[in-house]
């Protein structure tokens, strides 16, 4: 159960209290899940309760009660406990062997959809969106990546510049537009999205909409035109060619579309500073550990790891091992909704950063995957290599998604 799908299942179990008539409320139309905080427990906690209570009158700890008895009889969840002033701890039932089983199943297409969820769903594919940009290399750049994350979330995507690309655009940073010139159907005036660019050729106004409103309904138009990429200039040195393909796309996407991006040298180095490197050599980690584990006579196999916190006593506690995987499951299990809010946005950005996150959680834990000196390959050795190929399934999917290679060695 991803955290989207947890969400859903909450706010059907505030649906079903509703109807019983044991609380007395608006059904809010959605409701978030966050790995839980000091003092809880479990996989996911939600302060839902909290929110409901005022209005439901009642205090906060009966309506958690009341949600945690419907949400416990809900296949996929072993247990849900009520902590601090009303927070409900949810913790799932075989998550992590299912999540990792669905990861490696699905290769670098975790996360991907076949429609958007947007969009109404009769005839999506009659739907359209043209992302034009004016001529200018980071624009174009964020463009084709915004490009790529829609079209794995099932929306068809066609591009546009305002001049004819440079060759070194599609050569060197690997840019693939459909057309160029003035669209068919150009966005209004109102509508951009307008990151800070790479170039200082031409002055443009500073204001900032990362969240572009959708062509107006009564517009004739065919075509959905959501982004218009006008950037505002940033200060030289501003090439990013000479850093290559990978280095100078990730300069252009990493940073949000309103911060300037910093086109040095230090994206090349090979240094745990470089947060490009600590991604690709994290999922370069995960393909030596295969072909090390071949060697050692064992394969992937979901299942428990026998490194993840494990719950004490007090149902408040939870003891952490020296390689617990716990940030890292949360981390795997949000790639989906990350997917969808990049694109809902059109921010690469989320996407190049939750990268990061995904690399920093599962590099500690890559010490603990082979067996060591005399020590015989276990089960346990077999779901952390899974684990371990599941990270780095979804560290290539997201970078192909960047138009970023993902090295097998590095």
């Amino acid at each position: 159960m991803t955290p989207v799908e947890l969400s859903r299942t909450v706010l059907r179990a505030v649906r079903r209290a509703v109807d019983d008539g044991e609380l007395d409320v608006a059904v809010p139309g959605q409701t978030s899940v966050t790995p839980p905080g000091p003092g809880g427990c479990g996989d996911y906690a939600t302060s839902v309760a909290l929110q409901l209570a005022r209005p439901a009158g009642q205090p906060p700890l009966r309506v958690a009660e009341i949600l945690r008895e419907r949400l416990v009889r809900t296949d996929g969840i072993s247990a849900v406990v009520v902590t601090g002033p009303g927070f409900l701890n949810i913790s799932l039932r075989g998550t992590e062997t299912a999540l990792v089983r669905e990861i490696l199943q699905s290769g670098h297409r975790y996360g991907h959809t076949d429609r958007p969820t947007d969009r109404p769903t009769d005839r999506p594919a009659d739907r359209l969106v043209q992302l034009h940009a004016p001529h200018e290399v980071r624009a174009v750049v964020v463009m084709d990546a915004v490009a790529r994350i829609l079209r794995s979330q099932g929306t068809l995507v066609r591009t546009s510049c305002a001049g004819r690309p440079e060759p070194e655009w599609a050569d060197i940073l690997g840019v693939d537009i459909d057309a160029y010139g003035t669209p068919d159907a150009p966005a209004p005036s109102d509508v951009n999205a307008r990151p800070v660019p790479a170039t200082p050729d031409a002055l443009a106004p500073l204001d900032v909409n990362l969240r572009p409103v959708p062509a107006t309904p009564d517009a004739p138009a065919p075509l959905d035109v959501d982004v218009n990429l006008r950037p505002v200039p940033a200060a030289p040195p501003a090439d990013p060619t000479p850093l290559g393909r990978d280095a100078a796309r990730w300069v252009l996407l990493h940073p949000a579309l309103h911060d300037r991006p910093r086109i040095t040298a230090d994206h090349l180095v090979q240094r745990e500073s470089n947060p490009l490197f600590r991604v690709r050599y994290a999922h370069a980690r995960t393909r030596a550990l295969t072909r090390n584990a071949a060697d050692l006579g064992f394969h992937a196999e979901p299942g428990d790891t026998g490194l993840r916190g494990t719950q004490a006593a007090a149902p408040e506690t939870v003891v952490q091992d020296t390689h617990d995987t716990t940030a890292l499951w949360h981390a795997l299990a949000d790639h989906p909704r990350v997917l969808q809010a990049a694109a809902a946005h059109h921010a690469p950005d989320r996407l190049a950063r939750h990268l990061v996150t995904v690399a920093d959680a599962v590099l500690p834990f890559l010490a603990a995957v082979l067996p060591r000196g005399a020590e015989k390959p276990s089960a346990a050795h077999r779901a952390r290599l899974a684990l371990a190929e599941a990270a780095g399934a979804v560290l290539a999917g997201g970078l192909s998604l960047l138009g970023i290679d993902a090295p097998e060695h590095l």
